[in-house]
């Protein structure tokens, strides 16, 4: 009897609500930090750029066309990193959340250190396509833990509060590697810095990173149970074929894809050119690698609006609030389109910042809480990984064809063409909210019918 009873004290205390919470706000705060380190071996190449320039120039490649080489590889990377969604991310499903989420770290960290030993673009570009093709391990891998850690009924609010990592990551990165070239770094001391901290980043999560919650000895969490494996869901797939089935056949999911093709393009563009453009509009390097972060930083807060918006409205208010979203990206990006390079650097960052706020809370919606709406626990890593992938297809003309686009025309008719895109995803948007209106009628019949 007493080792009766010690048995089920100790599972009265596995299965403590409160216990689990505690391990439930650890588990977002290494991921948080995890997700928000990846930043610095990601976002040092787009403050660097200027260097990089300079330092090809005294090799002898003009300034122009250096800047169209860079944006190649940037392209490239896109390319790279998408390629890495449709190919990594779904392993999540299959080998377990911490796994793809802890060798994203160790494959960015070693290929920013390989290019920070290159002597030049070959190098520099290999090391880049390979670093942000095993960086695409990171995202599947978080969405993955998080729905072995959390009911459906807080997707919104735990999606939210991790997609926030990737903005306040970016800005810190972007503020500290600002520092350091003010401070004299050197663009290779950089990358050497933004691995050095991912290490310290990586080993935290080591440590401390839990698969899921049974692994304390609580059960799993509820799912949505409207997601597109119905009563086939569960903790582990059977097959590829068995989780693209259901996604690629459902034309909700279809519509969040070509949302997220428009939303990533501009959304990466943005990550990438937002320092030049701010050298070119007349901050030096170093502040304009500063003021580059206002454009996550408006963005963190663009996420808790509409996270805080889609809980009034329910979740099919999200397609309602992207719609909105969007609208108002597009008359930023049109304002944008009437800055030349030569005008007020401040009206330049107050717009980049509108654009910022109009666009960056609508697009974590869509491979955080609705992927996990349409994935659930089977497939959630799986589809992030589409809706990320097929969004980073867009996002690979962010690097080579806007630098030619801005180098040709000038940065006015580059975005002004980018509020193009917004504008047409906004009606994708609308589209999604009819879908989803439709879908309710059908599943909740009207009084009377």
């Amino acid at each position: 009897m007493p080792a009766a009873r010690l048995k089920e004290a100790e599972n009265r205390r596995r299965t403590d609500p409160q216990r689990v919470r505690q391990w439930q706000a650890a588990t977002i705060a290494l991921l948080f930090t995890g997700y928000a380190g990846y930043y610095f071996c990601r976002s040092d190449l787009s403050v660097a750029i200027p260097l990089i320039v300079e330092e090809l120039g005294l090799h002898g490649v003009p300034a122009a066309e250096a800047t169209v080489r860079l944006g190649s590889m940037v392209s490239l990377g896109v390319l790279g990193y998408a390629a890495g969604k449709f190919l990594l991310a779904g392993l999540a499903d299959f080998l377990g959340g911490r796994r793809n989420f802890l060798g994203g770290m160790l494959g960015a960290i070693l290929f920013t250190v390989i290019f920070c030993l290159g002597g030049g673009l070959p190098v520099f570009t290999l090391a880049w396509v390979a670093n942000r093709f095993v960086q695409s391990l990171g995202w599947g891998g978080l969405v993955k833990i998080a729905s072995r850690w959390f009911p459906y009924s807080a997707y919104g609010t735990v999606m939210g509060i991790l997609s926030l990592s990737f903005l306040v990551g970016d800005a810190a990165a972007r503020k500290v590697l600002g520092w350091l070239i003010a401070g004299g770094f050197g663009w290779r001391a950089l990358f050497l810095a933004a691995a050095g901290a991912l290490f310290a980043i990586f080993v935290l999560n080591l440590l401390f990173l839990r698969e899921s919650r049974t692994e304390i000895g609580a059960a799993e969490p509820e799912v949505n149970p409207l997601n597109v494996f119905g009563e086939e869901e569960n903790a582990k797939p059977r097959s590829v074929g068995g989780l693209l089935r259901p996604l690629l056949g459902n034309p909700a999911f279809i519509v969040v894809l070509l949302l997220s093709l428009g939303c990533t393009l501009v959304r990466e563009t943005f990550n990438t050119w937002t320092p030049t453009f701010l050298h070119a509009a007349g901050f030096s390097v170093a502040q304009a690698a500063g003021e580059s972060a206002w454009f996550p930083l408006i963005g963190a807060v663009s996420v808790m609006a509409a996270g805080l918006a889609s809980d009034r409205l329910g979740a099919r208010g999200r397609a309602v609030v992207m719609s909105a979203g969007l609208l108002i990206a597009t008359f930023a990006l049109w304002g944008l389109g009437s800055v030349s390079g030569a005008a007020s650097g401040r009206l330049a960052v107050e717009l980049v910042g509108v654009v910022a706020f109009g666009l960056v809370g609508p697009y974590s919606y869509l491979a955080g809480a609705m992927a996990l709406d349409f994935g659930g626990r089977t497939g959630g890593a799986m589809s992030s990984g589409l809706i990320d992938g097929v969004g980073y297809l867009g996002g690979a003309l962010a690097g080579d064809t806007f630098a030619r686009l801005a180098q040709a025309f000038g940065w006015a008719s580059a975005f002004r063409l980018l509020g193009g895109v917004t504008a047409v995803s906004c009606l994708w948007a609308v589209a999604l909210v009819w879908i989803q209106r439709r879908k309710a009628r059908e599943v909740i019949p009207e009084p009377g019918r």
